[in-house]
């Protein structure tokens, strides 16, 4: 089964980053859902994840949700180059790691803005969301 990325889809760094993902992930492993979107709420639910505390990434892999900066590695960890490197991060604390991470999602919109409405896949893309 693919893994799904949730993400936040007014969000237009978060929609940047599905973009990057997409266009490397050329298998397609990963699909795609806004948290705001029905099957995101659906898959929150279904994990228990808090929906305030987590407005951001959320990573289902195997049947298991992985929030922040775990969530953000594991994903890079699939992308073809050089990019597994960045999974090494993973033996700093989480706590640090997800500091750090949260520290950018509170900024998010004030450094890359963000929509009024969740984005709309091109026909070319639209079979890897959900």
């Amino acid at each position: 089964m693919p893994a799904v990325i949730l993400f936040d889809g007014v969000c237009n760094f978060c929609n940047g980053a599905v973009n990057f993902v997409i266009s490397r992930d050329r298998d397609g492993y990963f699909k795609f859902a806004a948290l705001q979107s029905a099957v995101g709420e659906e898959l929150l639910d279904k994990h228990r994840i808090d929906k305030v505390e987590t407005d951001s990434v959320v990573l289902i892999e195997d049947d298991k949700a992985y929030l922040h900066s775990s969530a953000a590695l594991r994903i890079v960890r699939r992308l073809p180059g050089l990019w597994p490197i960045l999974y090494g991060l993973i033996i700093v604390p989480k706590g640090i790691r997800d500091w750090a991470y949260r520290l950018f999602a509170k900024h998010r919109y004030r450094l890359f803005g963000r929509r009024e409405e969740c984005m709309i896949p091109t026909p070319e893309i639209r079979t890897r969301f959900l």
